[in-house]
């Protein structure tokens, strides 16, 4: 019983820190990354779809990301996503690929991401936090109902909090990842 409680609250707590680690990638640093413009969805024949299931982005240089999409008709489609998201880059077309140049970042756009990720993780410890204390109400729930000791309570709780500081500190780990990589010229 405690265990199943303990491995569903670690299972949705490591999917929590991949979804951040998600979130985060789609931060622009001075580097091009796919994951940058993956998560943009646009409008595919009237259904708001990913890009990446219209199109094959690539990274060829360090500062370029190279969009082709499987129909040469969506390339303004893809544009006009690109425009509108908040990424601040513009694409240029040559009618079958799209080059996005990914331009350096200024000290002040640095600083601004950074808040910005530093948002981003506080916000995932709070999922963590909330996630640990679901799986406590449960626990306490259960030895209400006298299916466990009030010392197994006890002992299933010191667990969940070691639990939750390991994987917070995973996240925080990502978190100072990215900010490494924002700072890099």
């Amino acid at each position: 019983m405690i265990n199943d409680v303990l491995a569903e609250a670690e299972g949705k707590m490591h999917k929590a820190v991949e979804a951040l680690r998600r979130e985060l990638a789609s931060i622009r640093t001075g580097r091009a990354q796919p994951g940058l413009v993956e998560h943009l969805r646009l409008d595919y024949y009237g259904v708001p779809t990913p890009l990446n299931q219209v199109a094959t982005v690539t990274v060829p240089e360090a500062r370029l990301l190279v969009i082709q999409p499987y129909e040469k008709n969506m390339i303004g489609v893809i544009e006009k996503a690109i425009l509108k998201s908040d990424l601040g880059l513009t694409p240029a077309s040559d009618g079958r690929v799209i080059r996005l140049p990914i331009p350096q970042l200024t000290e002040d756009r640095r600083k601004e991401l950074i808040r910005m990720t530093r948002k981003k993780v506080e916000e995932g410890r709070v999922i963590l936090r909330n996630l640990r204390r679901d799986a406590a109400e449960a626990l306490k729930d259960t030895e209400k109902k006298k299916d466990i000791s009030e010392d197994d309570l006890k002992r299933a709780l010191e667990q969940l909090q070691k639990l939750t500081d390991v994987i917070i500190t995973d996240a925080d780990k990502v978190g100072q990842e990215k900010e490494a990589e924002l700072m890099e010229i």
